[in-house]
């Protein structure tokens, strides 16, 4: 199922850091943005994640949570979740199903090389369930929760 803005999110639940379940439908009633990252404590997903940290309270503020879906373990979110005091939820996704649903796991260009990965990219799901906005491939992890903050606040 390809993602669709204006079209319903797919359902998911996936564990958390404690290994807890999560489901999207716990949010109903929010913006929810759900952003895709390859691995815990790496330049790039830990540059994203500190923006998402240092947004959180504006993003509060507009009634969003945020999401963070990884394939890493709870173990590797709970150690990233401290060491960077991250205020937001990370879910495991280790055999990429859910990545994969929302089009954030396939054949992507690596240095040079045509291979198969996680897609860093973003969808915001609006409190009604459905998809206002996907980013399918976020090309600077540092600056992009900036710009969801963005697109929240024009809405």
């Amino acid at each position: 199922m390809a993602i669709e803005e204006g079209k319903p999110a797919p359902a998911f639940t996936l564990e958390d850091t404690t290994g807890k379940p999560v489901s999207l439908a716990d949010f109903r009633g929010k913006d929810v943005i759900v952003y895709f990252y390859p691995k815990d404590d790496t330049p790039g997903c830990t540059k994203e994640a500190c923006g998402f940290r240092d947004l959180h309270g504006e993003l509060q503020k507009l009634n969003a949570v945020v999401l963070g879906i990884s394939p890493d373990r709870p173990e590797s979110h709970a150690k990233f979740v401290a060491k960077y005091g991250l205020p937001f939820t990370l879910l495991c996704d280790p055999e990429r199903k859910v990545m994969e649903e929302y089009g954030a796991f396939g054949e992507k260009m690596l240095y040079g090389k045509v291979t198969q990965g996680v897609i860093r990219s973003t969808v915001w799901i609006g409190a009604d369930g459905k998809v206002r906005k996907h980013w399918k491939k976020v090309p600077k992890a540092e600056t992009h929760p900036e710009a969801v903050l963005e697109a929240l606040g024009k809405r």
